[in-house]
């Protein structure tokens, strides 16, 4: 029996890559690692079908060809999109081969017949969607906070006081937004609602935004899922500042990082969303709190992880490596 061949999608630098790609190597798998940037420049690519159907897909570059048909696993780690010819000047032609580029793989990765993690990329990127996963948690039986989402101010006025100010809010998909050439010039994360939120309402006419309920917390707890396999930590949040409405602004010198045992009912809804998003890998974001309620906040279907484990100890990455090659 051949050993197995893992195919994984990532840019340059990428540490959780790296400690993966070497726990795989060290079981003897085939691992080559695309960065989609590098087609078509440095890596080219070769399908062929006949009147009886498939004849071949090719990745062809550096000397290797990859038989996209004989991998057993493909990791959808964090590609970037294809980068156009730089002999092509016209930035018109460039960003339609770019785009030309970018709808081939993306259709190669989606048709493969391999294992793959966290999913299909159609299916990881409706499960992201939080509307929809605040509906399908709730249905599943976990707590979720009072939630609007919304571009009426009037609504949002009338959920304010409700909660008597007690509000957050969120962005809806993408928390940050990119300026000249790529940097970023706004990093949004969960933000408590002031009074001057208030008196600019009329601006959620513009794009929408969710509000919700602000739930009080004894620790936040991530729960990084692989397959059937739970890592639980606790986030300690509220005893620094920095991190008591949102962990990710990060005071790992001061917020303890532990590990959690989750009760069995909660483990049981977290595999259960699991299957009901198609996903084979999935972050979940939870508050347990003062009174021991877990309330559900989102999933992230292709969260890091790294630094939960360096924090905790817990073998994520080896469990992700085993998914990979065997499928558990």
């Amino acid at each position: 029996m051949s050993s197995p061949h893992v195919l994984v999608l990532t840019g340059e630098d990428d540490p959780h890559a790296d400690r993966v790609r070497a726990l795989l190597a060290g079981r003897g798998a085939r691992v080559t690692v695309f960065n989609p940037e590098d087609f078509p420049v440095s890596v080219r690519a070769d399908l062929a079908y006949e009147a009886g159907g498939l004849v071949r897909r090719h990745l062809l570059g550096a000397g290797e060809t990859i038989d996209l048909d004989a991998l057993t696993a493909l990791w959808w780690r964090r590609p970037r999109r294809p980068a156009p010819h730089p002999e092509i000047t016209d930035p018109v032609v460039a960003a339609y081969t770019a785009e030309e580029c970018h709808s081939l793989t993306t259709g190669l990765w989606e048709s493969l017949a391999c294992r793959q993690l966290p999913g299909r990329e159609s299916v990881f990127r409706r499960a992201g969607h939080k509307p929809a996963q605040l509906a399908v948690a709730a249905e599943l039986g976990f707590l979720v906070p009072e939630t609007v989402i919304t571009t009426e101010p009037e609504t949002f006025l009338d959920f304010y006081e409700r909660h008597d100010g007690r509000v957050i809010t969120k962005p809806l998909h993408i928390p940050w937004v990119s300026g000249v050439a790529g940097h970023l010039t706004l990093n949004r994360l969960c933000e408590p609602v002031s009074s001057r939120d208030v008196a600019y309402a009329d601006g959620l006419r513009f794009c929408p935004v969710i509000v919700q309920e602000r739930i009080p917390k004894r620790v936040e707890l991530r729960i990084t899922i692989v397959g059937r396999r739970i890592f639980a930590a606790e986030i300690h949040s509220q005893v620094a500042n920095r991190s008591a409405l949102d962990w990710r602004r990060y005071d790992t010198q001061v917020t303890p990082y532990r590990e959690h045992r989750l009760p069995d009912e909660v483990a049981a809804r977290c595999l259960a969303l699991m299957d009901r998003l198609d996903l084979a890998y999935g972050a979940v974001d939870v508050i347990l709190t003062p009174d021991g309620r877990h309330v559900f906040l989102e999933i992230n279907p292709n969260a890091q992880w790294l630094w939960i484990e360096n924090m905790t100890g817990q073998p994520i990455s080896q469990a992700i490596c085993d998914y990979l090659y065997e499928g558990q």
